[in-house]
């Protein structure tokens, strides 16, 4: 890569400096496909958008947020931007690969559709290092489920999709997005809020990677809203003390009271099933 003309300089990538492959997904506004740079031979994953079906959609803004938010974040547990480029009709983003895709399909295909508990843990520690470190440099995510987190070869977490990500540097935000059954009550009750709803979300994700499906879900809007404005959450006996307390302390109103990324990582019961998943890995080698 050293040798490649754009190393360390400005580069004006091009559609023919790419060979495309194997499709890998595709989203409402994109297609991902395999990827490989002809000079270096380097593999990626290009997510390509037709810009007619963006501006159909309306998320031309939400869009270039999302290219300029995740470009410059370069975390261990956040899926990398490499490089973005366009022509006349086509958005064309580079991103690293995530060769086992959307942890959501892993945890439908666990037994009962859940995660042990020692796998949970680790999970929950890298989302929550990732989101420490985009809070640190004042990025709210603002939309983390299942679907948007990606699996790597060796088993961890890449943070994917800033479609909704927000700067912090501005007052507090009042836009309501995110995914219906992971909306935080400053969020429903049309409240004002700062980057704390990442660790409700964060609260709801680790509930899932538990038991199966989201804590408030239900099959009708309306209720899943009064549930969440009540915080009516209820625990399945087969989950351990530890890791009710640790949901029960990210799923909090008022927002305040909502424990820090830092104490997330620093949890018992995510440094004890931490050591457990690391003792059953070494027993797997």
């Amino acid at each position: 890569m050293m040798k490649h003309p754009a190393y360390g300089q400005v580069y004006q990538w091009s559609p023919e400096d790419f060979e495309l492959g194997a499709p890998l997904g595709r989203g409402k506004f994109g297609r991902v496909y395999m990827a490989r740079e002809r000079m270096s031979g380097y593999m990626f994953a290009m997510k390509i958008m037709f810009k007619t079906e963006l501006q159909r959609g309306g998320v031309q803004r939400q869009v270039l947020r999302e290219i300029e938010i995740q470009s410059r974040l370069k975390h261990p547990h956040i899926l990398r931007l490499l490089t973005w480029f366009h022509d006349h009709n086509k958005i064309y983003l580079a991103l690293e690969i995530a060769a086992q895709g959307e942890l959501y399909k892993h945890l439908r295909n666990s037994p009962g559709s859940r995660f042990p508990e020692p796998r949970a843990a680790k999970y929950t520690y890298q989302v929550a290092d990732a989101l420490n470190y985009c809070h640190v440099n004042n990025v709210i995510h603002r939309d983390l489920k299942p679907e948007n987190i990606l699996l790597t070869a060796d088993d961890n977490l890449k943070l994917a999709d800033f479609g909704w990500s927000a700067h912090t540097l501005s007052n507090k935000r009042r836009t309501m997005c995110g995914t219906l059954d992971y909306l935080p009550p400053e969020m429903v009750e049309g409240n004002s809020y700062d980057d704390s709803v990442d660790q409700w979300c964060l609260g709801i994700l680790t509930y899932e990677f538990l038991v199966g499906s989201p804590p408030f879900e239900s099959n009708d809007q309306e209720m899943t809203y009064e549930k969440i404005k009540k915080l009516d959450i209820r625990f399945p006996e087969y989950l351990s003390t530890g890791s009710k307390d640790l949901i029960s302390r990210l799923l909090r109103k008022p927002s305040t009271a909502r424990i820090t990324l830092i104490q997330v990582m620093t949890h018992p019961w995510v440094r004890e099933n931490m050591r457990k998943y690391e003792a059953m890995k070494a027993m797997q080698k």
